[in-house]
C-alpha cells in the first residue's frame, strides 16, 4: 500500500460579520434659558457643531439599518433564488452535455489514468510547506464564502446597489455548486488517494472554479484569467496532496464553470462604457419608453 499524507478535504461555511453603529445624541435645540441666570448659553457654532454631529450619526444610523434591511431580505429570498437558480443553470442542455461528458471523463479515467496520476504526485511533490497550505486555504469554500460576505457587506454599508447584488450572486453560485458538490459526494461516496472519503467530485477545485467563472462573466478576461489559473493551481494542488483523484478535479472544474457562467450571466446587469442600462418610462403627455444610463461617481 502506497504512502500517501492524510489531509481530509472539508467544506466551511462563514458567517458574514455584523456591523455596530454608535447611538445618535440629540442635538441641543431652542434658545437660551434666559429664566435661569446659572445656566451658560449654549454658542452658536457649539450648537451648529452639536446638531451636524446629530445629523451625520443619524446618517450612520441609517445607512447601518438599510444594511440590516437589505441582509435580512436577501437572506429571506435565499432558498427561493438558490432553487431558481438551480433549475436554470441544470436545465440548460448545453450545461447538462458538458457535465455529462465530464462524467464520462471520470468513469474512463477511474479505469487507470487515476491511479497512474496519484503515482506520478507520489514521486514528485510540486507543492511544499507554505504554497501547500496557502492553495489550500485559497481554495477552501470556506475562504470563498468569507471573501464574497465581506464584498456584499462594504458594499451594502456604501449603499452601492450594484456591486452588492454581484457580491450576492457570486454567494448565490457558491451555494448552489457547494449543494450539488456535497450531493454528489454522498452519492459516490469514494476514496480519496490519501485514503479519505467523499472524494468525488472535488469540492475545493468546483468551488474555485465557480469563483473564477463568476468573476469571468462580470469582469472578462483581463480578471477572468488570472482567477482560473489560480483555480487550475488549487486543482493541482489538490492531486499533489494526494486529496484527490485526476476524475474529482475534472469534474469538479466542469461543475464550477458551469454553474458560476450561468447565474453570473443571468444576474449580471447590461453595462455600456460603465454605464448601466436600465429601462425607463413615462407617461406625462403621452407613454415614452427608453433606456438610462447610470454610473455612480
Amino acid at each position: 500500500m502506497r504512502a500517501y499524507r492524510w489531509n481530509r478535504c472539508r467544506l466551511g461555511v462563514v458567517c458574514i460579520g455584523l456591523i455596530f453603529a454608535a447611538g445618535c445624541a440629540n442635538p441641543v435645540r431652542g434658545t437660551p434659558p434666559y429664566g435661569n441666570p446659572n445656566k451658560t448659553p449654549v454658542a452658536p457654532a457649539l450648537r451648529l457643531a452639536e446638531i451636524s454631529n446629530g445629523t451625520n450619526q443619524e446618517n450612520d444610523l441609517s445607512k447601518t439599518g438599510n444594511f440590516f434591511e437589505s441582509f435580512r431580505e436577501d437572506i429571506a429570498n435565499l432558498p427561493d433564488r438558490i432553487i431558481k437558480d438551480s433549475k436554470d443553470t441544470f436545465s440548460k442542455a448545453n450545461n447538462m452535455a458538458a457535465l455529462l461528458l465530464a462524467g464520462g471523463a471520470s468513469i474512463a479515467m477511474n479505469q487507470g489514468p487515476d491511479e497512474n496520476i496519484a503515482g506520478y504526485f507520489e514521486r514528485h511533490d510540486v507543492f511544499h510547506g507554505f504554497t501547500d497550505r496557502g492553495f489550500k486555504t485559497l481554495g477552501s469554500p470556506g475562504f470563498h464564502f468569507a471573501a464574497a460576505g465581506f464584498w456584499y457587506m462594504l458594499s451594502s454599508d456604501k449603499q452601492d446597489e450594484f456591486n452588492g447584488e454581484r457580491a450576492w450572486t457570486m454567494i448565490t453560485a457558491l451555494s448552489v455548486t457547494g449543494l450539488t458538490t456535497m450531493g454528489l459526494k454522498g452519492i459516490r461516496n469514494n476514496d480519496t488517494p490519501n485514503n479519505g472519503s467523499w472524494a468525488w467530485p472535488s469540492g475545493h477545485t468546483s468551488s474555485s472554479f465557480t469563483v473564477a467563472a463568476v468573476l469571468d462573466e462580470f469582469y472578462g478576461p483581463k480578471v477572468g484569467i488570472p482567477a482560473y489559473a489560480l483555480a487550475s493551481l488549487v486543482g493541482l494542488r489538490m492531486m499533489d496532496a494526494g486529496d484527490h483523484w485526476g476524475s474529482d478535479v475534472v469534474f469538479g472544474a466542469t461543475l464550477g464553470w458551469v454553474v458560476g457562467h450561468t447565474i453570473a450571466g443571468k444576474h449580471k446587469q447590461l453595462e455600456i462604457a460603465g454605464f448601466k442600462v436600465l429601462p425607463y418610462t413615462a407617461s406625462n403627455c403621452r407613454p415614452v419608453i427608453g433606456v438610462n444610463l447610470v454610473k455612480r461617481f
